[in-house]
């Protein structure tokens, strides 16, 4: 490759809480919604620290929490196993399709992202959490805002979701883009960033309009500027292990960034 040939090629976007649903809200009320059901409440943040698995597994990482594990042991005599994980997934996902059509709103900045990706031709690549039958409601709700990825990859279509690499690889053989080193993953979840690192992409994290912040856009607008600050300071926090190469507020603050990537790559830097 010449030296010219050294720059971001494609940018992979989560959905829920990058792109669509400022807040990451649809899938975190259903968590909850889903033990409420069952007699135990589980708190915000549990219902949200896992977020970015695949949903099977989201549920079975909240159920290996300790309080939660105790909580389910205390009231039905014994701890959850894998048929309790697959009875509270089979509950989640009518319910998670039935919330979704009202959380597929585009975050703020994302339609003029797309017209400056397409300005440099730079590929659009998504990966979700969400199964592909769970997309069929948000693909064309998203492309009706102007938002429509070039390939796209859910964690049913692999096997494995993150932090496993696959759906970044798929997507990369999809939209034809090699090496990994020209592609940046963007994503407001520690385990999307994990993703990015494993594949050997560039990786960029999300702060304010995603799961970590948690708050609808009209929650978010009313905080005050220390207030949101101080929110951010705590979730740059929550991605210590996984040690984003960049941050953004929002992915509106991605163009920066992607210059900023031209010029390491150019300069002989990898991720």
């Amino acid at each position: 490759m010449s030296a010219s040939d050294w720059k971001v090629k494609a940018v992979v976007f989560d959905w829920a809480g990058t792109v669509i649903d400022f807040g990451c809200c649809a899938p975190a009320s259903v968590f909850r919604r889903i033990f409420d059901e069952k007699g135990l409440e589980i708190t915000a943040r549990q219902a949200r620290e896992p977020m970015g698995l695949a949903k099977r597994d989201h549920i079975a990482a909240v159920l290996a929490m300790p309080e939660v594990r105790q909580n389910w042991t205390d009231k039905f005599g014994a701890a959850p196993s894998e048929s309790d994980i697959d009875a509270l997934y089979s509950n989640f996902l009518p319910l998670q399709k039935e919330v979704l059509s009202g959380h597929c709103d585009i975050i703020p900045g994302v339609v003029d992202l797309v017209e400056t990706l397409r300005s440099r031709q730079i590929a659009i690549g998504g990966t979700t959490g969400y199964t592909r039958e769970l997309m069929s409601a948000v693909t064309p709700a998203a492309a009706a805002q102007g938002y429509a990825p070039d390939a796209e990859i859910c964690s049913d279509e692999v096997r494995q979701g993150r932090p496993a690499p696959w759906m970044l690889f798929e997507i990369a053989q999809r939209i034809n883009v090699y090496p990994m080193s020209c592609v940046v993953k963007v994503d407001d979840t520690p385990v999307g960033i994990a993703a990015g690192h494993a594949a050997g992409a560039w990786t960029v994290a999300v702060t304010d309009t995603g799961n970590e912040m948690g708050l609808t856009l009209a929650e978010y607008e009313a905080l005050s500027d220390a207030e949101k600050e101080e929110r951010r300071a705590e979730i740059v926090k929550r991605f210590d292990a996984t040690k984003p190469h960049f941050f953004v507020r929002s992915v509106a603050d991605l163009p920066d960034v992607l210059t900023k990537i031209d010029e390491m790559l150019a300069a002989g830097e990898r991720p």
